[in-house]
């Protein structure tokens, strides 16, 4: 048992009792308390430059770890500045706890200098939102916040500190981590859908971001290969099937006609395993509403008009493909062959060009060609997103992190900085476009006092090129998207960052096997040639994916 502390201390050790190793965040005043505590726990501060980039870091380090994120803040306007990604995270289930100081309690009733009502705000965009009220509270609060924030489906969780509470004297300890697991599916609803794959002509399997939560990626290959399924994944689920699987069908979510060029037209029975509907709603891929709907998930299906499932087999998702595949009949043939042909012929497309600005298709020949297969790449949003989860081939899961959820812009480079630490031994890439990259380009600074060895590779088209191409297809015309960009070489060079600049189409590999080498940060300004993004609508249908 520990003797009476201060309650910021006691805050501090129910975090260590979490397993927490990083507190992304910025001091404030009235988080005094709690920095100071810090200086004596083995949990790293990361100083960073804004809270946004703070609690992206939290955001991509609880996606790649599993492990609850942590970001803190002061309050008022360092609070509301972790919104956003707080928001990504809970729309996106990523496992992340934040943590903003407050006003002393004295204050909270009356108009008051930076006060805002910080539960209240954050409620409507986390699982869950408290404040402390009492220091003795304080492990039960926490043993919460991190319990929902890493139960399925994982998700945001937010803890409001008064300053006066910090400070007070309490007697308390941590409580036992305890995380619910995941029980076994019901044996008939096993049965239920072993006999509709069985049954099926067609079948086909939609695999979402909840088979990287589970960690199934093993259990859904020797599903599909087994039963000779095809499968199609979501952007936030590339990789959970290599690519080289010969059951692969690469990622859905593009077009409108991935109905067609996805192979959902012409199935019978869908299986969805993992599957978020906030990732690819099924009014997309389901407009007829009269397919045979099959739901594997750790959760019950959410309720939608294109949603109706015939059985829902809740529990383990490991367990669940484990089970039915040793009870339903394989199938013969791989009848989407065609399909993943044609998507490796628009892959290759360009892999040659020469042409300057670049074409898509040869940026992400050439990155995939530059990059290890465990190498992980850290996708911003904006039009390079959809080339990217469309293009970049995934042989291993958590390899290319897209946010698809709230797909919030300015992720890639915290996030990438999250990533290195995660993974210190993998290479990492910050993919954006010149949008997306300057809205939390200040966190290089971050990076380079840390000393991480980061690329960030900067699809640089002078505009917001998605709301150009979507201002294109609707009007003929586009309204405000243009802007200007700063020298990129010089303003890696001033952060002490190295800086390349792609001249010649021929340039990008080298540059890119270069730059992953630098035991720095990298920037590489790639111009990039989106004229295709309207060859590739007039192939495949009209963009759905908003961002």
């Amino acid at each position: 048992m520990t003797g009476t502390m201060k309650a910021a201390r006691l805050f501090i050790q129910c975090l260590e009792n979490e397993g927490v190793q990083y507190l992304f965040g910025i001091p404030g005043e009235e988080n005094l308390e709690v920095m100071d505590a810090l200086l004596d726990s083995r949990i790293r501060f990361v100083t960073t430059r804004h809270e946004q980039g703070a609690a992206f870091m939290a955001d991509v380090y609880g996606r790649l770890s599993g492990r609850a994120g942590v970001c803190l803040s002061t309050l008022g306007p360092g609070a509301t500045n972790l919104l956003t990604a707080v928001a990504d995270a809970n729309l996106d289930h990523a496992p992340l706890v934040a943590i903003a100081g407050q006003a002393g309690t004295h204050r909270l009733h009356k108009e008051s200098h930076q006060v805002l009502d910080l539960q209240s705000i954050f409620q409507p965009v986390t699982k869950y939102a408290s404040r402390l009220v009492t220091p003795e509270i304080i492990p039960e609060v926490v043993r919460k916040a991190f319990k929902l924030a890493q139960t399925e489906k994982t998700g945001a969780c937010f803890i409001e500190f008064p300053e006066n509470i910090a400070a007070m004297t309490v007697h308390e300890n941590p409580l036992p981590v305890r995380q619910p697991v995941a029980p076994e599916p019901a044996e008939a609803c096993v049965r239920r859908a072993a006999e509709l794959i069985s049954q099926a002509r067609r079948p086909l399997v939609l695999a979402g971001n909840g088979v990287n939560r589970a960690r199934a990626w093993r259990a859904l290959a020797d599903f599909a290969r087994r039963l000779h399924i095809p499968v199609t994944n979501t952007f936030m689920a590339k990789g959970v099937i290599p690519f080289k699987h010969p059951m692969a069908l690469g990622t859905a979510g593009l077009q409108a006609q991935d109905y067609v060029g996805c192979g959902f037209q012409d199935a019978d029975v869908i299986v969805c395993v993992g599957y978020d509907l906030v990732e690819y709603h099924p009014h997309l891929w389901h407009p007829t509403r009269d397919r045979c709907l099959i739901h594997i998930d750790a959760t019950p299906a959410e309720v939608d008009a294109h949603y109706a499932i015939e059985v829902g087999v809740v529990g383990d998702i490991n367990h669940s493909l484990a089970h039915i595949a040793e009870l339903a009949t394989p199938h013969e043939g791989h009848f989407m062959r065609p399909l993943r042909e044609a998507l490796i012929a628009e892959m290759k497309r360009h892999r040659d060009d020469r042409g300057l600005p670049l074409k898509p298709q040869k940026i992400i020949w050439d990155l995939r060609t530059a990059m290890d297969l465990q190498d992980i790449a850290i996708c911003d949003v904006g039009a390079h997103k959809l080339w990217m989860a469309r293009m970049f081939r995934c042989e291993h899961p958590n390899t290319c992190i897209i946010s698809n959820g709230f797909a919030s812009m300015g992720i890639a480079v915290p996030g990438a900085i999250a990533a290195k630490l995660v993974h210190p031994d993998r290479a990492v890439v910050a993919v954006t476009g010149d949008g997306g990259f300057l809205m939390n380009a200040q966190e290089i600074e971050t990076a380079m006092r840390l000393g991480l060895a980061l690329v960030i590779l900067v699809w640089n088209d002078g505009g917001y090129g998605l709301i150009e191409w979507k201002q294109q297809c609707a009007f003929s015309r586009t309204s405000h998207v243009e802007f200007g960009n700063p020298d990129y070489v010089a303003f890696a060079r001033a952060f002490g960052a190295k800086g390349y600049r792609i001249e010649r189409a021929e340039d990008l590999l080298p540059t890119l096997k270069k730059a992953l080498a630098d035991d720095t940060v990298s920037i590489i300004d790639c111009p990039v040639d989106y004229s295709e993004n309207l060859t590739l609508t007039e192939k495949l249908g009209d963009t759905i994916c908003p961002l």
